[in-house]
């Protein structure tokens, strides 16, 4: 895949770069890291200049966000409501416990959609919630650029900073994941073990 992707970027420049992270947005197995690192490294012996890299990355980025937020925004809260009907005891779920999770992520979604951006795998999955929820569009969009140009911009800028060892930063990446999905694990774990013990006491 690695390869597969380098090779595609040096023959296609800017053009590669907004259609991969676009696609990454939908289809999360394509490493941003390797796409935005490399994209830096090619700013080194290209015409490429950082920040085309990073406005490319971003608009792709953003395009990919719209398409999973609007698939996400078809999957009506009636539909959701006859599944958990239909399905929902089995993990004791209610229709109301779907219009809390609703309410919260109206409210409180645009801190997860800024922050996900940042997390590998979850950057691409936050969408689909936000538009599940119904969450403002104008909210979705700047919180979207927002945190995509931070993490855009710290790995284009790695990559142009350490040129042909650009693979280096893959290994910080892979750690920084790793970190970050075992505390998102042990926040999830925590929670559903809260709720559980909620729903018994009612």
């Amino acid at each position: 895949m690695q390869n597969w992707v380098t090779e595609f970027m040096e023959h296609f420049g800017y053009l590669s770069v907004f259609f991969l992270i676009m696609i990454e947005n939908m289809f999360p197995p394509i490493p941003s890291e390797v796409i935005l690192t490399f994209g830096g490294f090619m700013t080194t012996y290209t015409k490429m200049s950082v920040w085309g890299v990073i406005f490319c990355a971003t608009a792709g980025s953003v395009a990919g966000a719209e398409i999973l937020y609007g698939i996400g925004y078809l999957i009506n809260q009636g539909t959701i409501e006859k599944i958990v009907n239909r399905w929902g005891h089995l993990l004791r779920l209610k229709v109301e416990d779907i219009h809390r999770a609703r309410w919260w992520f109206q409210r409180y979604g645009y801190r997860a959609v800024f922050f996900c951006r940042m997390i590998p795998l979850i950057r691409s999955l936050i969408s689909l919630p936000a538009g599940m929820s119904g969450m403002n569009k104008g909210y979705f969009l700047l919180w979207t650029v927002a945190g995509t140009l931070i993490w855009n911009t710290v790995l284009v800028y790695s990559g142009a900073w350490l040129a042909e060892s650009w693979q280096d930063i893959l290994g910080f990446i892979k750690l920084y994941s790793n970190i970050v999905y075992i505390i998102l694990f042990v926040a999830v774990a925590a929670f559903f073990l809260i709720w559980f013990r909620k729903k018994d006491r009612e």
